[in-house]
């Protein structure tokens, strides 16, 4: 999709593909595009739309409330359990001499906040061709006043899945001391991942306060990560022999999706199981969140990579520096680690297809700014550009399809074509890939990791369950785990966030 860019200091050079870039930009506008493929990019965000919708109908935005508010409503002990009671809370906090300290269950925070005007307003997400607006409304996460699990009683378990993530640590820690303020003893963590279920060499892990009290000054897992395994059966059979009451599942969409499926054989058992997910994505790719844990450490780390790679650049002749950060589908941490360090030249990410070769590709421009600046720095996200390189249907044990390395392709090809062209350049490829995701939380994770994982205890206690924590718009919520696993949370190529991008890098449309 053609961009909006706002490159000031090559102009000069590139003036007549800037022209050709604004007609482009101009024939691919949100105006130009057809209704329904509006409504399409909203439904693939978050599902809020009914196809059969008739926006003609003068009531259509109250049956749309009803719908998402049927959608987004939490799965309860009640709806499954009639002889459920809940008795009052044993959350308790020294010097707390009033009930305000906690959340109503009719608390809701609003889960889309900007009202616009036009579909063709700058990241627009319209239900309707008039943008009009409909309140959305989802559950407020935090301790409630009655509880609907008996602590001296309950069993706890943790596991963690997929691959690292600072913050793993911060988020166990976090249930572990929270359980205990409720009164729970019997804290297990499960290793290395689902795996953990059915591995008879894998034996629980005791957890208490002493255990984990400074598991969060480093990085990884004390419970160890492992991707797939996710027999269902097999899973809530070693719950169910385990006696385990509550559930605590850290990891990205496809754990949440086991989790969820874990949730719905609980139910058909009619085993009073709470299972709680906590989002762990670096890439920050979970759907309807502000972010996930993670991130911003991810962000900040990439940092020393991207300073390296300008240093090495800025100091060779006509040198260049490359760096490959993560970001399967979605180029969040590629993006926000470009604007964070203001010396990025072109930045490319999964969402916006680009050219290598041709009047206007990459490798064109990157010749322009050797001969202009004397040097270049790259930032490009690890799932960008697959459809340069040959294809496989490989898979991993996560079941996701195995990228090709574009980092190393483009690499070669930045070495072929000033070969090519007889200019000589100097090239630095660095990859921080493993160094970042086994990094401790920063302070902006820590934070938000003891409130998840404090969080998810809570809901837990409150009766529910199949639910995962979150942070939208700054307030803290629980949203149903089939709404966040619909599908990818992406760089939106109209977003305001990413046209700051190209304004910062300067780079034109590679197309």
């Amino acid at each position: 999709m053609a961009l909006m860019s706002t490159c000031v200091n090559s102009v000069g050079s590139i003036i007549s593909q800037q022209q050709y870039l604004h007609t482009q930009r101009k024939n691919n506008s949100w105006l130009s595009f057809s209704y329904t493929k509006r409504k399409n990019s909203v439904i693939a965000k978050s599902k809020s739309i009914n196809s059969e919708i008739d926006f003609s109908d003068p009531h259509w935005k109250q049956k749309f409330q009803e719908d998402f508010e049927n959608r987004f409503n939490l799965p309860h002990f009640n709806d499954v359990f009639d002889d459920v009671k809940p008795i009052p809370t044993t959350f308790y906090l020294q010097k707390r001499s009033s009930q305000n300290g906690y959340v109503n269950d009719d608390d809701r925070a609003l889960l889309k906040v900007i009202k616009y005007s036009s579909p063709a307003s700058a990241g627009a997400e319209c239900i309707d061709p008039d943008c009009s607006w409909v309140e959305q409304w989802v559950h407020r996460a935090g301790p409630r006043m009655q509880i609907y699990f008996e602590p001296e009683k309950v069993k706890a378990g943790i596991v963690t899945c997929g691959g690292l993530c600072p913050g793993l640590n911060d988020v166990i820690r976090q249930i572990v001391l929270t359980l205990e303020v409720y009164g729970v003893k019997n804290i297990i963590g499960i290793q290395y991942g689902y795996r953990g279920f059915f591995e008879e060499s894998l034996p629980e892990i005791p957890l208490s306060r002493q255990v984990v009290q400074n598991i969060n000054l480093a990085g990884g897992s004390l419970l160890g990560v492992s991707r797939g395994g996710a027999n269902i059966n097999e899973i809530v059979d070693s719950i169910q022999a385990r006696s385990i009451d509550m559930l605590f599942i850290l990891g990205g969409d496809g754990t949440h999706a086991g989790a969820n499926a874990i949730h719905n054989e609980c139910r058909k058992r009619k085993m009073k199981v709470s299972v709680v997910g906590v989002p762990k994505t670096i890439d920050n790719d979970i759907l309807l969140m502000d972010k996930t844990f993670g991130f911003d450490t991810a962000v900040e780390e990439a940092q020393r990579a991207i300073n390296s790679a300008y240093i090495e650049a800025r100091s060779a002749y006509h040198g260049i520096g490359l760096v490959k950060l993560m970001g399967r589908s979605s180029g969040f941490i590629a993006m926000q680690a470009s604007l964070a360090s203001g010396q990025i030249d072109v930045c490319l990410i999964p969402e916006v297809p680009f050219k290598l070769g041709g009047s206007y590709g990459v490798l064109r421009h990157l010749e322009h700014l050797i001969q202009t600046k004397g040097s270049a720095v790259v930032c490009i996200a690890e799932g960008a550009g697959q459809d340069l390189l040959e294809k496989s249907n490989a898979r991993d044990a996560s079941g996701n399809a195995k990228l090709g390395d574009i980092g190393v392709h483009i690499q070669q090809q930045i070495r072929k074509h000033f070969k090519e062209i007889d200019v000589h350049a100097d090239l630095k490829y660095i990859d921080p890939t493993y160094m970042i995701r086994a990094c401790r939380a920063n302070a902006s994770d820590a934070i938000l990791c003891t409130v998840l994982g404090q969080n998810a205890v809570h809901g837990a206690f409150a009766g529910y369950s199949g639910i995962t924590v979150g942070i939208c718009n700054s307030h803290y919520v629980y949203l149903p785990i089939p709404e966040v696993i619909s599908s990818t949370r992406h760089v939106n190529p109209d977003s305001r966030m990413w046209h700051r991008c190209l304004t910062s890098t300067g780079q034109p449309d590679f197309l």
